[in-house]
This record gives structure tokens, C-alpha cells and sequence, in this order.
């Protein structure tokens, strides 16, 4: 049960990033409903994810697929849209599908073939954002930017999904500005995919940016930041993950 001084703490992080978000928009010449605000809930308990969508959060994003579905059960997210926004293996597309509105990361082609292939066995047309690896990370998955362009033909033509944009994570960096060449890099590979004419393409989501760096990744042109700490807290990595894995 969360004390009221918690309660008050979370209200006050959601009003206050929600300000940032829409001033650093301003700053950009940009409008503030331009930039999505998706909290990211991950290792928060479905009471934390109630309150803070009953105080303004309308976007959840989950980085893990049991946890999304215990807070599911839990009615965590109700009157809010629900993502995934974490690393997906292909055994867990099925859990996934009627649940969530967008799956954002979706980095190989593999992946995209069980999401098409889930989707159609539900008769539903799954959003998808794909991943890039902007900074060319081994440890991270995405699309490298020299695959990106041959995959998105392949993914143009499957029937139950649709591209609705790009995210990514780049690398970890120090602060004041060091991640603003990533940023513009996505932003200037949004915009030649926009150009172009593809099928089942539609370059409407632009997601980067964090808790650390939202604010640079708005002003190169970022439509939804994903905000998990300045929101909710440090997450506490002592926390036991759910028994019943699947």
C-alpha cells in the first residue's frame, strides 16, 4: 500500500516531468502535444501504475512480458495504452498480441515474421516501431543502419503488421549533450524513410530519449520519450521477478 507521502511524491515527478516535456518542446519551436510522454513502468507494482495513470500518465510502456502480464491481470493499466518497449524473444509474441497497441521494439527481421505471423492467426493488424542500433552496440539488438533499408522492404510486405516509425537506444553516455549526434542521426533517418513510399509504412513515432537525456532527444526531434525514474523513482533491481516465468 502506497503512503501518502508516496503517492504525493509520484503526483509531483508526473507534474513536473510533464513540464519538462512540454518546455523542451517550446524550446524546439515545437508544440507540446507534438511529444508523447510513455512511463516507463517496469518494476513498479500495479498500485504504483493505477495512481500514476489516474494522475495524467495516458502511455505505459513494458520491458518485460511477464511482468506486463501479471499487471495486466492486476487491471494496472486500465484507461491507459499499453506498449512493450523492452527486448521480445519470439515464443512471447503470442502474449503479446490483443494486449498491447504497439510493440516498439522490434529489431530483426525474425521477430517482425512471428509478430506478422501471430497477428494473423488473431485476424489483427499489429503496430510496430523498428529498433535501430544507432550506436552500433554489440550487446544491444536492433537493425544496424546497413540492414535497416533491405528489412524494412521485406517488412513492408507482410499483411498484420504495420511500421509506424523508429526507436532507439543509444549508447550511455555522460551527461550535457554527448548523445545529441545519435539523436540527430534518427532523426535524419526518420525523415528519409518518410520520403519514401513503402507499404505498411508510416513514419509517425520517432521514440528516443530517457529519463537522462529526453530533453536533448525532444529537440532533435524525438515524438515520444520513455521516462521511467524521473518518474517513479530509482527502480529497485533487489526485487524478485515472478516465480511463474513462462
Amino acid at each position: 500500500m502506497m503512503t501518502e507521502q508516496e503517492q504525493a511524491l509520484l503526483a509531483e515527478n508526473i507534474a513536473r516531468v510533464r513540464e519538462r516535456v512540454a518546455e523542451a518542446a517550446i524550446r524546439a519551436g515545437r508544440r507540446p502535444e507534438e511529444v508523447a510522454l510513455l512511463a516507463a513502468t517496469k518494476m513498479n507494482s500495479a498500485e504504483r501504475v493505477r495512481f500514476a495513470v489516474e494522475h495524467g500518465i495516458s502511455v505505459c510502456g513494458e520491458n518485460r512480458v511477464q511482468e506486463l502480464l501479471e499487471k495486466y491481470e492486476q487491471s494496472a493499466y486500465g484507461g491507459a495504452d499499453l506498449q512493450f518497449i523492452g527486448t521480445l524473444q519470439t515464443n512471447k509474441v503470442k502474449y503479446l498480441i490483443g494486449k498491447v497497441s504497439l510493440i516498439q521494439s522490434v529489431g530483426s527481421l525474425r521477430l517482425a515474421q512471428a509478430i506478422d505471423r501471430e497477428a494473423g492467426k488473431r485476424q489483427i493488424r499489429q503496430d510496430v516501431l523498428l529498433e535501430v542500433n544507432i550506436g552500433k552496440e554489440a550487446a544491444k539488438s536492433g537493425f544496424s543502419l546497413e540492414e535497416l533499408g533491405e528489412s524494412l522492404d521485406k517488412i513492408a510486405g507482410f499483411g498484420n503488421l504495420s511500421v509506424k516509425g523508429l526507436m532507439a537506444i543509444p549508447p550511455v553516455t555522460p551527461p550535457d549533450g554527448n548523445n545529441l549526434y545519435y539523436f540527430h542521426e534518427m532523426q535524419e533517418l526518420f525523415i528519409d524513410i518518410s520520403t519514401k513510399k513503402y507499404d505498411n509504412v508510416c513514419m509517425a513515432c520517432l521514440s528516443m530519449g530517457m529519463t537522462n537525456d529526453f530533453e536533448d532527444a525532444i529537440a532533435c526531434g524525438s515524438t515520444m520519450v520513455r521516462v521511467g525514474s524521473a518518474i517513479f523513482g530509482a527502480r529497485d533491481y533487489a526485487r524478485q521477478p515472478s516465480k511463474n516465468s513462462l
